[in-house]
């Protein structure tokens, strides 16, 4: 640096997907510290970075180096953030930038809210008492102070008239805080008895809470084995110590019966992060994180970017879904990331799960994690008896799929006034349309899948991009009229046939389709607990974590669905899945039972459902992926190409190939068209990196693709650890 520069230079991180830090002037009159939000110049524009670090090597010449223009009104970001974020982008072979962008996610937050103007009554009568105003009175007659809105809401008025009785002093004007206050957990607030088995679990992972402690639990349980209580006990106990606490579902949509377990535990509920709450909520919410007023906070995947100011713990719930792994954007698996700020914040990570991931159940064979077991159910239930219908032997009618003995089972448990849930993993009416005269299948014109019906909407839908069309009158291929037919079965054909065979009964479905907030999922919990459903039809999504104590008959209808493909964790999905399923059967007193219907009841995952083996099956499947060097064993990593223009990618592809590394435990598989060929009319070539554990398989990447241009055309990703390979 030269001899000449006089003043201090700094480094701030811009939340762009182009380059990284750039340095600027840091005027002492701003007294700037590492890790303000600040305002800068960049070319024409004014963007808000962060300080990310000192930088007294800069060499930029000072007739190039521009001011900070300003620090903005906010909490610094905190330094185990700012390590996270360096982190993550490291792993992932992200930009900075990127992975900031998602910290940064609410840049209204940046700045303080201005103080609200509330309204109370005086005691003063107007001297006019119109029914408008009558209204308004009632309300304010009872010592509230509201603001104009909500004052003309609750009295169906508009905001005049509110004002106008503030301007005839019979309402008077109060200062209210910018936001709703955030309420406090009460950690000394009673919650349910513990058994014997969740007292010895809870206090077993006390100590590295307490002190506070890296260490990672893997809390494993049956269903209903009360998972949710022994970790509540250690959120307990990071609040007595003054501390943030983070909780991770894998839907925070169906987190409504969570949400009243927590009230009931800690008086109040926690603070909320997911996609579905409005901007207002999240400005609030990402404030109160980084001013330290959000105790504890359960969220989506995203929420471990939040800039925690003072975090002790982490619960990662239901650990074993797929779902924590994010394919777009930044790819990043939020399970293995909440071990890492853990690791940078020195603290504990409960994961918790009825059913583990393979990766998890290695770990704590291997000691790297405490493995903390509830074996039995909470207050005495037993697991529920499993059943599997070869459906072979038990064929369902034509264009029927509820086989008979499930049909009879499904009218005893009727009979006995108890609930039933029927399974499918399969969403909309069917899963393929095709022409019954020429065999044309409709598929979707910007994606290499096909279209499904969705009849209740009346639109045939790509689930991949979301593209949707009407049915055609014609086939587009042979003009045939009115020939499309529906094949197979998704849940609104499944409902059509229960309504059929039992229609005086209180029938409803349950999707993503249909339940896409915590307040439709809530609303549907408090129908199936009054008994105003009696038969459940659901995806995945009724999988997780419900307890419905008259629900005693669950009736899985395609055992089989999850099995094909060349997934190498079908065989563990499908089996966490349907362990899943069959875990709402009979979680109280009554006994429940599970019906399996599948065409492979000698299958190695149906058969360890049917005889709850699981151990026998995780060890079955480890051998298998030990054999092949798959992970947890070895080492994945894929890089997808995508173009609009089929013919570049495939060029590319060929050339990236042509200079790809060759090493001993290294092997490099591809191109080769991805089997979802094209997604939002993109065309994509994957190559699969696979390698030895101890192979740093970001090094090989990099080295790889060093000096390669990518043309302006394709866009390259990498996925570290790839969940998703079509």
């Amino acid at each position: 640096m030269s001899s000449t520069i006089k003043h201090r230079r700094v480094r701030v991180l811009l939340p762009l997907s182009v380059g990284d830090v750039y340095d600027y002037r840091a005027p002492a009159s701003l007294d700037i510290e590492i890790g303000h939000f600040v305002t800068v110049p960049l070319g024409r524009r004014e963007l808000t970075g962060v300080v990310w670090e000192e930088a007294e090597d800069s060499d930029l010449a000072e007739d190039r180096m521009k001011d900070i223009v300003a620090v903005l009104p906010c909490p610094k970001l905190p330094d185990e953030s700012r390590d996270f974020v360096d982190w993550v982008a490291n792993y992932t072979m992200q930009r900075r930038g990127r992975v900031l962008r998602m910290t940064m996610s609410v840049p209204d937050a940046l700045f303080p809210r201005a103080p609200r103007i509330g309204y109370r009554f005086t005691g003063e009568s107007p001297s006019k008492l119109t029914p408008a105003r009558s209204r308004v009175l009632e309300i304010v007659m009872a010592g509230a102070v509201h603001t104009a809105s909500d004052l003309a809401s609750l009295a169906g008025v508009s905001v005049s008239v509110v004002k106008g009785l503030a301007a005839k002093a019979v309402l008077e004007v109060v200062d209210l805080p910018a936001e709703n206050p955030i309420a406090k957990p009460d950690w000394g607030h009673v919650g349910v008895e513990l058994s014997d088995d969740q007292s010895a679990a809870a206090s077993r992972m006390r100590p590295s809470v307490v002190k506070p402690d890296f260490e990672i639990s893997l809390l494993e349980g049956v269903t209903g084995s009360g998972k949710t209580e022994v970790y509540f006990e250690a959120i307990a106990d990071c609040l007595e110590q003054g501390r943030q606490a983070l909780v991770l579902l894998p839907e925070i949509a169906l987190s409504a019966q969570w949400l009243k377990r927590f009230a009931a535990r800690f008086g109040v509920p926690p603070v909320e992060w997911h996609s579905d709450l409005g901007q207002s909520e999240r400005r609030r919410n990402w404030r109160a994180v980084i001013e330290g007023r959000a105790d504890v906070v359960v969220g989506a995947r995203s929420a471990l970017f939040l800039p925690f100011t003072n975090l002790g713990l982490i619960v990662v719930d239901e650990e074993h879904e797929a779902s924590f792994k994010q394919d777009e954007g930044v790819p990043y698996n939020a399970r293995d990331m909440a071990v890492v700020r853990g690791k940078i914040g020195n603290f504990p990570v409960i994961l918790a799960s009825a059913t583990p991931s393979l990766e998890s159940l290695v770990n704590a064979q291997n000691e790297k994690y405490t493995h903390v077991k509830l074996p039995s159910r909470y207050g005495g239930a037993s697991l529920p008896d499993i059943e599997i219908v070869d459906l072979k032997e038990h064929r369902p009618g034509v264009q029927s799929w509820i086989s008979e003995p499930l049909r009879l089972a499904i009218e005893t448990t009727l009979g006995a006034g108890e609930q039933v849930m029927l399974f499918l993993n399969r969403r909309g009416y069917a899963p393929l349309t095709l022409c019954d005269c020429c065999g044309h299948r409709l598929q979707c014109p910007h994606c290499s899948a096909w279209l499904v019906e969705h009849r209740l909407m009346g639109r045939l839908q790509c689930h991949h991009c979301g593209y949707t069309t009407r049915l055609p009158k014609s086939c587009p291929e042979c003009d045939a009229e009115e020939s499309f037919k529906a094949c197979g079965p998704g849940i609104e054909r499944l409902t059509e046939e229960a309504e059929r065979l039992f229609p005086d009964r209180k029938i409803a479905m349950m999707a993503s389709d249909t339940v896409t907030s915590p307040q439709a999922a809530a609303t549907f919990v408090a129908a199936m607990e009054r008994g105003d459903i009696e038969i459940l039809i659901g995806t995945q999504i009724v999988a997780k974590g419900y307890h419905f104590p008259n629900l005693t008959l669950v009736g899985v209808i395609d055992a089989d669905l999850g099995l094909a493909g060349g997934d190498l964790r079908a065989s563990e999905r499908t089996y966490q899945l349907l362990s899943q399923v069959a875990g709402r059967a009979g979680r109280e007193t009554r006994q429940g039972k599970v019906f399996l219907q599948s065409y492979l009841p000698q299958h190695p995952v149906i058969e360890a459902i049917a005889r709850q083996q699981g151990d026998a099956f995780f060890a079955l499947e480890a051998a298998g992926r030990e054999s092949a060097a798959m992970p947890p064993f070895g080492r994945l990593a894929a890089v997808i190409l995508s173009s609009a223009n089929a013919e570049s990618v495939a060029s590319f592809a060929r050339n990236l190939a042509r200079r790809a590394p060759i090493a001993e435990n290294l092997s490099i598989l591809g191109p080769a068209p991805a089997p979802l060929s094209m997604i939002r009319g993109r065309h994509r070539h994957r190559f699969l990196i696979k390698c030895a554990r101890d192979v740093n398989i970001q090094t090989v990447i990099k080295k790889w693709l060093q000096g390669e241009r990518v043309p302006n055309d394709i866009r390259l990703q990498i996925d570290i650890d790839p969940y998703n390979f079509m």
